[in-house]
C-alpha cells in the first residue's frame, strides 16, 4: 500500500469583530493548536457569529464553532473531536500529542472558573476573595510546573531541591494538555490585567516560563486571537465594581 491520502479537513472557528479575524474562543484555539500539532494540511474558516451563512447553517444547525468536518463528517463536541484527531491522525505518521503524565491533564483545570467568578463580579467586597482564589489557584499550577517530572530526577544525584526547567505541562513539547490550558490561561492574563488590573504574580516563575515559551511557539501564536479581540470579547462580562 503506497502513503494514505491526506484527509480531507475543515476547522471552523469564531470570527473577530470585523468577521474575518480569528475571535476570542479558547476552544476554538485547542483545535487549531492540536491540528497545527499534528503536522496534517487543514482549512481554517472563521465564522461569524452575528452573520452565519446560510450554507453552514445547514452544515452543523445549532451548532456554535468550534466544529470541523473531516472527509466530509461533521464533529461537533470539542473533546470528542479531540479523542478522535489523536486516533486518526497517529503515528507513525502523525505525533502522539496526549500527556505522558496523567498529571498534566489537570493541572490549572480550575483557574478559569477562578478567574470567571472574579471578573463577573461586580461587588467590591467580594473583590479581594476571588482575586485569592484566582492567585491560589494559579499557585498551584506553579507548583505543579516547578515541581521536576520523575523523568527530569537523576536519582545519581546529591541534589536534592530541584526546580524543574521543563517548558511545558507534560515536558518540552506541546501535548493535548497545553493545548487546552494554554488559550484559557493566556486570555486570563489579557482580561485580568485589562480590566482588573491584575497581573498574574511575578514570582509564579513556573507560570511564566510557560507562557513565555508559548509566545515563542507558532502554535501558538498564529492560532491566538489578537489581544483586543479577547479584551473585546470581556467588555460586557467585565462588569465595573460597584458600591
Amino acid at each position: 500500500m503506497g502513503d494514505a491520502q491526506e484527509p480531507d479537513i475543515e476547522l471552523f472557528v469564531k470570527a473577530g469583530c470585523d468577521g474575518e479575524s480569528i475571535g476570542n474562543c479558547p476552544f476554538s484555539q485547542r483545535l487549531f493548536m492540536i491540528l497545527w500539532l499534528k503536522g496534517v494540511v487543514f482549512n481554517v474558516t472563521t465564522v461569524d457569529l452575528k452573520r452565519k451563512p446560510a450554507d453552514l447553517h445547514n452544515l452543523a444547525p445549532g451548532t456554535h464553532p468550534p466544529f470541523l468536518t473531516f472527509n466530509g463528517e461533521v464533529k461537533t463536541d470539542i473533546n470528542k473531536i479531540e479523542e478522535f484527531l489523536e486516533g486518526v491522525l497517529a503515528p507513525p505518521k502523525y505525533p502522539k500529542l496526549a500527556a505522558s503524565h496523567r498529571e498534566s491533564n489537570t493541572a490549572g483545570n480550575n483557574i478559569f472558573a477562578k478567574f470567571s467568578a472574579f471578573i463577573k463580579n461586580t461587588k467590591p467586597d467580594a473583590n479581594e476573595a476571588l482575586q485569592k482564589g484566582l492567585t491560589k489557584a494559579l499557585t498551584k499550577l506553579d507548583e505543579y510546573l516547578n515541581n521536576p517530572l520523575p523523568e527530569e530526577v537523576d536519582a545519581d544525584s546529591m541534589e536534592e531541591e530541584k526546580v524543574s526547567n521543563r517548558k511545558f505541562l507534560d515536558g518540552d513539547d506541546l501535548t493535548l494538555a497545553d493545548c487546552n490550558l494554554l488559550p484559557k490561561l493566556h486570555i486570563v492574563k489579557v482580561v485580568a490585567k485589562k480590566y482588573r488590573n491584575y497581573d498574574i504574580p511575578s514570582d509564579l516563575t513556573g507560570v511564566w516560563r510557560y507562557l513565555n515559551n508559548a509566545y515563542e511557539q507558532e502554535e501558538f501564536t498564529n492560532t491566538c486571537a489578537a489581544d483586543n479581540e479577547i479584551e473585546l470579547a470581556y467588555k460586557d462580562v467585565a462588569k465595573r465594581l460597584t458600591k
